[in-house]
C-alpha cells in the first residue's frame, strides 16, 4: 500500500474529510486528494503535519498495510508487515527475477539523473529518494543535477522583477543573479535534508547517503547572443571529473546545481542540462537520465517512442521544425531531446528520457525490459552476428516452445553445443531475442536454413525477416547457391519470401539420407 493510500485509510477510519485535514495541516485539500491518489510527492514536514492531525506517528504513515480489523481508534497502534499474498506472490518473483541481470549489470557504474526544480517544489522529491536509496543500496554511483526554475521564478517575483529570456536562456542581471543563488541554496537544502531521511518503516529505514557538493563546475559567459546581453548567464567550461570521482569512490552521493564558477571567482547561471550533459560526458557515465514533464518523446503521429538511435532522434527534430502538422513535444522535450543527442553522441552510452510524474519511473525504466519512458542511444539496440558457445542457453531457451509445439525437430544442448557455429542469433540490449541456423553442403553449393525462433514478446515487428535476411546475406557471402528449407507448418511464410516448394529429390544427398518419412515436412527451395 502506497503512502497516499495508507493515509487515505488512516483518515477514513477515523471519519476526518479531506477539508478537515487540509484545515489541520494548514495545506490545500486539492494536494491533499492527490498525494492520496499518488500523483503527488508528499514532504516530510507535511507527513509529520499529517500523523500530528490522524492522532499516529510517521512511522505508521509508511506502514504497508493496515490491520483488515482495525477498529476506528483516537490512537493507531503498531500495524502488521506487508506479506505478499498469492496474487501477486508470482508476479514479484518474476519481476524480481527478471530484474537480476540488470542489478549486475550497474553495479559501480555511474548515472547522472536531471530534474527540474518542480520535483522538489511539488514535493515529488520524497518518492525519487527512496528510488535513489534502492539505487545506491545495489552499489550504483550516483550524480544528481537538480535545477531551479520555479524556485527562482517564485523570489523574482517576491521582488517584483520580471524575468526575461533568450531563446529559452534565462538573462542573468545583478538582481536575477540574487535570486538564482538563493533558490539555488534552498534547493540543495531541501534535498539533502530529504536524502539524509531514515525513517523507521519507511524506504529510507537504515539509508547512509552522505551527500557531497562543491565548485566541480568551472563556467564562463555566453555573453551577447543575438544583440542579447546575457550577462551572467553562462556555460560550462570543465567539470572536475577526478574531484567527483574521489567522492564517489568514497561512496557519496554528489549533488551539483546548475551554477559554476570561473578562475575569477565570478558565479554563473547555468542551464540544467548543460550540466547534466557535460558531467555525464566527463565522467563517461553508463546512463543520463532526465525525469521530465512528460512520458518520453513523441513521434509525429503522437505515439511514444520506447527506443531511438542519436541518429534518428536527429531526423525526428528536424522533422518537427519542418512540419506544419500539430507536434506533441513537451517544452521538456524540446530541451532534452537534442542534450541526449549530444550526451551519446560524445560518449554516455545510454541516456533516458521518462516522467517525473509515475512514481517509481526510474525502477520502471531501469529494471524492466520494455521500460516506461524513452531511450537514446549511440548505436542500435538490436544486432545480429554469429552465435558462439555462451549462446547455447538462450538459444534453447528460443527453440524449446516451438519444439514443444511440433514447429522445430527437437534438438538438445549437446547438439546446439556441437553445431553452434552454424547458428546466427540477434540481440536486443546484449540479450537474445532470435535465432537462426545455417547448415551449409558445398558440394551441391546449397545451405538449409532452419530452426528460426523469435522471442514472443518481440513477435510482429518484422525481426523474423531481419533474421532471414541477414542468414540469406551470409549464404551468399559464403558461396552458396540456394537455400532450402523444411518446414511442416509455416510453408506460407517462406512462399511470400520467393521460396518454391519441390520435391525430396531436390534435396543435397546428404540431407534426403536424413529426411524423416513420419514428419513428412514440405521442401521449399529458393535461388541465390
Amino acid at each position: 500500500m502506497s503512502i497516499g493510500n495508507q493515509i487515505r485509510s488512516l483518515r477514513k477510519l477515523q471519519n476526518v474529510t479531506l477539508q478537515q485535514l487540509a484545515q489541520l495541516t494548514e495545506s490545500d485539500a486539492g494536494n491533499l486528494s492527490r498525494i492520496e491518489r499518488g500523483e503527488l510527492g508528499v514532504s516530510e514536514a507535511l507527513i509529520r503535519k499529517i500523523a500530528t492531525a490522524l492522532n499516529t506517528t510517521p512511522a505508521i504513515l509508511f506502514a504497508e498495510q493496515l490491520a483488515a480489523n482495525e477498529k476506528t481508534t483516537p490512537q493507531l497502534s503498531q500495524q502488521a508487515p506487508y506479506t505478499l499474498n498469492s496474487s501477486n506472490t508470482k508476479d514479484f518473483v518474476h519481476w524480481f527475477r527478471s530484474a537480476a541481470p540488470y542489478i549486475h549489470a550497474f553495479g559501480g557504474r555511474t548515472f547522472v539523473i536531471a530534474f527540474g526544480g518542480e520535483v522538489v517544489s511539488e514535493q515529488q522529491f520524497i518518492a525519487l529518494s527512496h528510488d535513489l536509496n534502492l539505487l545506491a543500496s545495489l552499489e550504483v554511483r550516483l550524480v544528481l543535477v537538480h535545477g531551479a526554475r520555479p524556485q527562482i521564478e517564485q523570489r523574482l517575483k517576491r521582488d517584483k522583477l520580471t524575468p526575461a529570456f533568450h531563446n529559452g536562456l534565462r538573462v542573468t542581471d545583478d538582481a536575477a543573479m540574487e535570486a538564482v543563488k538563493e533558490a539555488n541554496g534552498a534547493v540543495r537544502v531541501e534535498i539533502e535534508a530529504l536524502l539524509s531521511m531514515g525513517i523507521a518503516n519507511s524506504p529510507m529505514a537504515g539509508a547512509d547517503i552522505r551527500v557531497a557538493s562543491g565548485n566541480f563546475v568551472t563556467a564562463k559567459p555566453l555573453g551577447v547572443l543575438d544583440g542579447v546581453d546575457l550577462q551572467h548567464t553562462g556555460e560550462v567550461r570543465k567539470v572536475d571529473a577526478i574531484g567527483i570521482q574521489k567522492r564517489l569512490d568514497d561512496n557519496e552521493l554528489v549533488l551539483l546545481s546548475p551554477m559554476g564558477y570561473s578562475p575569477t571567482g565570478e558565479a554563473f547561471n547555468l542551464s540544467l542540462e548543460d550540466v547534466a550533459v557535460s558531467t555525464a560526458i566527463a565522467l563517461d557515465a553508463e546512463k543520463l537520465i532526465f525525469l521530465m514533464d512528460s512520458e518520453g518523446v513523441h513521434n509525429l503521429r503522437g505515439e511514444l517512442l520506447r527506443e531511438m538511435t542519436a541518429e534518428k532522434a536527429k531526423n525526428l527534430l528536424k522533422n518537427v521544425q519542418e512540419s506544419d502538422e500539430p507536434i506533441h513535444f513537451s517544452e521538456d522535450v524540446n530541451f532534452y531531446l537534442p542534450a541526449a543527442v549530444s550526451a551519446c553522441e560524445h560518449g554516455v552510452a545510454r541516456t533516458h528520457l521518462i516522467s517525473r510524474h509515475i512514481d517509481g519511473a526510474i525502477i520502471q525504466e531501469l529494471f524492466t525490459h520494455s521500460g516506461i519512458g524513452t531511450m537514446i542511444t549511440e548505436l542500435p539496440l538490436e544486432t545480429m552476428r554469429q552465435a558462439n558457445i555462451d549462446d547455447v542457453g538462450g538459444i534453447l531457451k528460443l527453440i524449446e516452445p516451438l519444439e514443444n509445439d511440433g514447429i522445430l525437430v527437437r534438438r538438445g544442448r549437446e547438439r546446439i553445443e556441437m553445431e553452434i557455429n552454424h547458428f546466427y542469433v540477434m540481440e536486443h540490449d546484449n540479450r537474445a531475442i532470435g535465432c537462426a541456423a545455417l547448415y551449409p553442403f558445398p558440394d551441391e553449393k546449397m545451405a538449409e536454413f532452419a530452426c528460426l525462433a523469435i522471442d514472443p514478446q518481440y513477435r510482429g515487428g518484422g525481426r523474423g525477416d531481419k533474421l532471414f535476411n541477414y542468414c540469406q546475406a551470409q549464404a551468399k557471402k559464403l558461396g552458396f547457391n540456394q537455400i532450402f528449407c523444411l518446414t511442416t507448418r509455416t510453408e506460407h511464410w517462406f512462399l511470400e519470401r520467393g521460396f518454391i516448394e519441390e520435391s525430396i529429390d531436390e534435396l543435397p544427398q546428404e540431407k534426403q539420407a536424413l529426411y524423416n518419412f513420419q514428419r513428412k515436412s514440405k521442401v521449399f527451395v529458393k535461388p541465390l
